[in-house]
Order: structure tokens, then sequence, then C-alpha cells
């Protein structure tokens, strides 16, 4: 991948004019903040153009409703498909979903994924546990009123991502950049800081 990619630039400008009212969960951190964050990992981690700019997409059906045939059309189907992979179906038929059915699918999903995209939803879960752990750090155990669900469900859904990554990536370093974060939220949450 070189330093400077026009398709790359429009899926940067796409992701943050889709997300341009959508904030992180806990503060007023613009979401585009995250997803630079998820596609950074992935460059870092020596992944291709593809699978950063689907980084940098990868919450934009689930979040923002943006069409998965834009994403093809602008982007191709291997981003697509990708994306696809990781989406979530959080309503149907206009009501929310519960949150343990959502996830047990995400998981099943991730299961079933192609390789690149379970590097997506490493980096996406990488970049998730250090904000948590940074949001606990700076707030302690007031941070997880910001989310669906306390520390017990939500380290329950990461170790299980982490080991789906562990499984499908094997020994790659971001599979273990991943469950040290895991491991340091475990630890965290065990000892009483972060519950």
């Amino acid at each position: 991948m070189e330093a400077y990619s026009e398709r790359y630039e429009a899926a940067l400008v796409l992701a943050a004019r889709t997300h341009r009212n959508h904030t992180r969960k806990a503060g007023d951190v613009p979401y585009i903040v995250h997803l630079a964050h998820v596609s950074i990992i992935l460059i870092r981690h020596g992944f291709g153009e593809d699978v950063a700019i689907a980084g940098l997409l990868h919450d934009a059906v689930e979040d923002q409703g943006l069409p998965l045939e834009e994403i093809e059309a602008g982007f191709g189907p291997a981003v697509a498909a990708m994306v696809s992979a990781l989406t979530e179906r959080k309503h149907e038929n206009g009501v929310e979903r519960p949150w343990e059915t959502r996830k047990r699918e995400v998981l099943h999903q991730l299961e079933r994924a192609g390789v690149d995209a379970v590097a997506v939803k490493a980096a996406d879960t990488l970049h998730t546990v250090r904000s948590l752990l940074a949001g606990l750090a700076e707030r302690g155990p007031a941070h997880w009123s910001q989310f669906s669900r306390g520390p017990d469900q939500s380290l329950w859904f990461y170790e299980r991502v982490a080991e789906i990554v562990r499984e499908r990536l094997g020994a790659h370093p971001l599979a273990d950049e991943l469950d040290r974060a895991v491991d340091a939220l475990e630890e965290v949450i065990l000892s009483g800081e972060g519950r």
C-alpha cells in the first residue's frame, strides 16, 4: 500500500461524512476517531488497502444505514463483503433486538467470516477495549453507565471475540495485541477497580 491513495482518501471522506453526527458512547469524541484508529491498527499490522478501507467503513451500514451497495460500488466486492460480515442487525420490525441475541449472532458471523474480516473485527475490538480501559482509568466504574452492558457481559463478549480471532489468525501479532488488551480489562474488572 502506497503512502497516499485516492481510494483510501475517498473511504476516509465517506466515513467522516457518514458518521459526521455520531460520537463515541462515552463522551463527545467524534466517531471518526474510532474508525481511523481501527484502520491505522490494520495498516500498522501490515494489512492491505481493502482491509484498511473496511476498517474505516465497518460501522457505516450498521450504525448509519449506509447502503452496502454504495460501499461495493465505491470500493469493490471484497470491502463490501468484509463490512457485511461485520454488520450487526440491531433492529427487527422497528424494534431493538436483545443485546445477547445480537452479540451471539456477531460471534457466529465472525466464526464464518473471511480472515480479513476477522482482522477488522480484531482491530475494532482492540481499539474499543483500549478506549474502555482509558475511560475506566479516568472515570472509574461510573464509566460503565455509558454502555449497554456492564463489566461481566462486556468482558464475556470481548474474551469470546479474542478467542475467535486467535483461532482464525493464529500467532498473528494483532491477535497477541488483542489478547493483551482483553487480559488487561479482565485484570481491572477482577481487581474491583473496573466494577
